[in-house]
């Protein structure tokens, strides 16, 4: 069956997922952030993780080249930031409350969840690089995550 890439889109779109923002150090030193929602787990034992950096993405270069990251899981009431990192803004820290972890990479506050990362691998993935992450650091939260599905933000139901 033959579909558009609209419509492989929209069928993705199906998929609920957090969102997060990554952030790291760019080869001369500054911040960079981006949003993503295309993170997930790929091993226990080592603890690894895995996101997806489109090729077209203004920091592409930074991100593709960077040793250490740090994947924000975002909270709910965290939708501002989540659109913030989105944008093409050349100062996207400007104005935030940053901590630092031990590699020097900005830690957002108010996070569900942090993975501090040392990049272990690279793979192709067409329009995107598929970024696998070693974990090396973790904070987690009680609190409700932000949620993406069908284009929008949502709220999850919890019982």
């Amino acid at each position: 069956m033959k579909f558009d890439s609209r419509s492989f889109r929209d069928a993705l779109g199906a998929f609920a997922t957090g969102v997060t923002v990554i952030t790291a150090r760019s080869d001369d030193g500054g911040d960079v952030g981006i949003t993503v929602n295309s993170f997930s787990s790929v091993s226990l034992e080592p603890p690894l993780v895995l996101w997806s950096l489109g090729r077209e993405a203004q920091s592409f270069d930074s991100f593709f080249s960077a040793e250490y990251y740090v994947i924000h899981v975002l909270a709910e009431d965290q939708q501002a930031l989540s659109n913030h990192f989105a944008t093409k803004s050349n100062d996207k820290f400007a104005g935030l409350t940053l901590g630092r972890n031990d590699n020097g990479i900005a830690l957002l506050e108010g996070c569900v969840a942090r993975f501090d990362c040392k990049t272990a691998f690279r793979y192709d993935g067409g329009d995107h690089v598929i970024i696998v992450g070693e974990v090396l650091h973790i904070e987690n939260t009680a609190a409700p995550p932000l949620v993406f599905h069908r284009g929008s933000y949502r709220r999850l139901a919890m019982d």
